[in-house]
C-alpha cells in the first residue's frame, strides 16, 4: 500500500464556481483520490478556501456583511456543494484558520532568517476618500487597449491584458466610486525568489514525467525576459494574516498583512494540521503527510490546478518551501489543466454566462456533470461545453451504453429467473473471449489512470461499458432460453457479475451510479479487480439482487434547448 497526499487549487471564497474551475481541479482530483483508494492505497485529499485578499473584501462588501461572516457563511456553501457533488475531500479547511495564521508567519520568519526577504518602498495608488491605499483589484477604469470601462487595475476581463493601476483611463475606487485618487509611497515584504532561480531551476528539471504546460509555464517564467522576479508578498489591506516573524512583530509593517498569494499554498500544509486538530490526533499524523523527517519521506504529493495557478505552485510556494530550510514535503507531481470554455465563448461570472456548481446541480444529479466534464477534460488544449455535446455525451454513453446494460440483464433475469443469481451452464469461447478483453482493458484503464491521463480513462472506461453490451447483444440470453435455458442462465450471471464489476471500475467516474449498482446487486464488494475472470464469479448462483430505477434519464432536446437559453447569459 502507497500513500498519496493530494491537493487541488484552492478556490477562491468570493461566490460560487463555475464548471470550468470544477474541472481545472478539484474534479480531476477526486477521480485520482476515488481511484487510489479503490486499488487500496492510503490517501490524504485536502482542499480549503481562499479566503484572503482583495477578492474576499469587495464580495463581502457587496454582500453587505462583516468579512470574517461573510468567509464564514461561503465557506459551508461551498463545502456542502462539494459534497453534492461527490468530492471526497478528507478534509476541506479554510485559509483563515488559526493554523494557516502561525504557519503563514512561520515560514516568513524562517525566509527572514536566511535573507530572503526584502523590505522595498514603492508608490500606489491612495483613495483619499476612503482613506486607504488601493491593492490593484480594487481599483477600475478604463482599459486602455480595448476600451472596456470595467478593467481592474491587475487585468482587464474583456481583453485579459495584463495591467497597472496607472495604466487605466478614469480610474476610480472600486470600494467607494470615488476618482479622488493619488500615488502615494508605502513600504512591502518581497520574497527574493531570484536569488532562488537555480534551485527551482534544477528542481524542476528534475520532474520528467510533468505535463509539457506544467513544465513550459514554470520554464517561462525562469528563463523570459529578466527571469524569474522577486515577489512582494504584504498588502495594505485590512483582512488577512497580520505581517510577523514567527511569534515576533515585524517593525515597520504594522497594519499590514500577507498578500493571499503567499498564504494560500502554505492553506495545504495548514489544512493537514486543521484535519487533526479537527479529530483530536496528535501532531505527529499531520507531519507524517507533510515532514521528510517525520515520514513523510515516502509520500507521493501530487497537486491538481488551472494553468493560471502553475506559476505559483511551480515557483512561488516551491521559493517558500525551499527558502525555509526546513524539511517539508515539496510536489511530485502537477497536474495543469487548460480552460474550458463555453459554448463559443468564456465563461463569465460577471455576465451570469455558463453553467455554475449549484445551477448544474439544480438540473440534473451529479454523475451527469462528472462524466462529462472528465471525459472532455481541457488536458491537452482547451476545451468547448456546448449543450449539443453535452446532451449527445449523456445520452449515448450513461444511458445508452451503461443504463441500458444495467436495465435490459437486471429485467431480463426477473422476468425469467427471478431475482436471484440463476444457476447452470458452463463458459464458452465467447465468454473466455469477453474476459480476455476485459482483462486487456482494465490494465489500460489502470495505466492510464495511474498516468492521470483523464481523457483515456474515460475512453477506455467507455470501452469496458461497451464490450459488455456487445457481449450482450451477440450472446442474447433472450433467444438462447428458447432453446438452451441453462447457457442463458450462465450468460445472464455473467452479465450481473458485468454490473459489480463496472460498478467497482466506474466509482472514481460516477460514484453515485456506482453505489446505485451496488445496492442493486446487493452487494458492498467493491474490491478491484486484478482478474476480471475471477471478478465475473463474485456474485454467486442464488445470490439475491433487485432491478434499479433507471440510472441515467435521457436529456430531451426540450430540456436542452431550455437550458442553453437560461444560461445564456449577458453576451458583451
Amino acid at each position: 500500500m502507497a500513500r498519496y497526499l493530494i491537493t487541488s487549487a484552492i478556490p477562491y471564497i468570493n461566490g460560487i464556481k463555475h464548471l470550468g474551475n470544477l474541472v481545472g481541479s478539484q474534479l480531476p482530483a477526486d477521480l485520482f483520490a476515488r481511484y487510489l483508494r479503490g486499488r487500496g492505497n492510503e490517501v490524504l485529499f485536502l482542499c480549503a478556501t481562499d479566503e484572503h485578499g482583495t477578492p474576499a473584501e469587495l464580495a463581502a462588501a457587496k454582500a453587505g456583511k462583516p468579512v470574517a461572516e461573510y468567509c464564514a457563511e461561503m465557506h459551508e456553501v461551498q463545502a456542502d456543494i462539494a459534497r453534492r457533488f461527490g468530492l471526497s475531500f478528507d478534509h476541506f479547511g479554510r485559509s483563515s484558520s488559526p493554523q494557516n495564521h502561525r504557519l503563514t508567519q512561520h515560514f516568513a520568519g524562517k525566509l527572514a532568517e536566511a535573507g530572503l526577504i526584502r523590505e522595498v518602498s514603492e508608490k500606489q495608488m491612495f483613495s483619499v476618500t476612503d482613506n486607504r491605499f488601493l491593492p490593484d483589484r480594487y481599483i477600475e477604469g478604463t482599459c486602455p487597449n480595448c476600451g472596456y470601462d470595467k478593467a481592474r487595475g491587475d487585468q482587464c476581463e474583456n481583453c485579459t491584458k495584463q495591467l497597472d493601476p496607472t495604466d487605466l483611463i478614469n480610474p476610480r475606487s472600486a470600494v467607494s466610486g470615488s476618482t479622488d485618487l493619488e500615488v502615494r509611497e508605502t513600504k512591502h515584504l518581497y520574497l527574493r525568489q531570484s536569488a532562488l532561480k537555480d534551485d527551482l531551476d534544477a528542481w524542476i528539471d528534475t520532474k520528467t514525467d510533468w505535463p509539457i504546460l506544467t513544465t513550459s509555464i514554470a520554464k517561462k517564467w525562469l528563463h523570459d525576459g529578466d527571469g524569474l522576479q522577486d515577489r512582494g508578498i504584504t498588502r495594505d489591506l485590512d483582512w488577512g494574516i497580520p505581517v510577523r516573524k514567527g511569534d515576533q512583530p515585524w517593525p515597520g509593517m504594522e497594519g499590514k498583512v500577507f498578500y493571499v498569494w503567499f498564504d494560500a499554498p502554505i492553506e495545504y500544509i495548514a489544512c493537514a494540521k486543521e484535519w487533526t486538530d479537527s479529530r483530536g490526533a496528535p501532531d505527529s499524523e499531520w507531519e507524517r503527510w507533510w515532514r521528510t523527517d517525520k515520514g513523510a519521506e515516502d509520500v507521493r504529493y501530487i497537486q491538481f490546478m488551472g494553468k493560471d495557478n502553475v506559476p505559483f505552485h511551480t515557483l512561488s510556494f516551491p521559493a517558500t518551501i525551499i527558502g525555509s530550510g526546513e524539511p517539508w514535503k515539496l510536489v511530485d507531481h502537477l497536474k495543469s489543466f487548460n480552460y474550458l470554455n463555453y459554448d463559443g465563448g468564456q465563461f463569465s461570472t460577471s455576465q451570469g454566462r455558463g453553467v455554475f456548481m449549484d445551477q448544474a446541480l439544480s438540473i440534473l444529479p451529479s454523475d451527469y456533470w462528472r462524466w462529462w466534464l472528465l471525459s472532455h477534460a481541457p488536458e491537452s488544449s482547451d476545451s468547448e461545453f456546448t449543450w449539443e455535446n453535452f446532451q449527445a455525451s449523456v445520452n449515448k454513453d450513461l444511458a445508452d451504453v451503461l443504463g441500458n446494460f444495467v436495465s435490459r440483464i437486471t429485467k431480463f433475469c426477473r422476468s425469467k429467473f427471478g431475482e436471484v443469481v440463476p444457476e447452470g451452464g458452463e463458459q464458452g469461447e465467447a465468454e473466455k473471449a469477453l474476459i480476455a478483453t476485459l482483462n486487456e482493458r482494465v490494465r489500460a484503464y489502470e495505466g492510464f489512470m495511474d498516468a492521470m491521463e483523464v481523457r483515456k480513462s474515460a475512453q477506455e472506461l467507455r470501452a469496458i461499458w461497451v464490450a459488455g453490451n456487445e457481449y450482450l447483444q451477440s450472446s442474447a440470453p433472450w433467444t438462447t432460453i428458447k432453446t438452451d435455458e441453462a447457457t442463458a442462465a450462465m450468460q445472464v450471471r455473467m452479465g450481473l457479475n458485468l454490473i459489480r464489476l463496472y460498478a467497482a471500475l466506474s466509482a472514481p467516474f460516477i460514484p453515485d451510479a456506482s453505489a446505485r449498482m451496488l445496492s442493486a446487486m446487493n452487494t458492498l464488494d467493491t474490491e478491484w479487480p486484478g482478474d476480471v475472470g475471477a471478478a465475473l464469479d463474485a456474485l454467486p448462483a442464488g445470490h439475491a439482487f433487485s432491478v434499479p430505477d433507471v440510472l441515467f434519464a435521457k436529456i430531451t432536446d426540450e430540456q436542452r434547448e431550455d437550458w442553453q437559453s437560461r444560461f445564456a447569459g449577458v453576451r458583451s
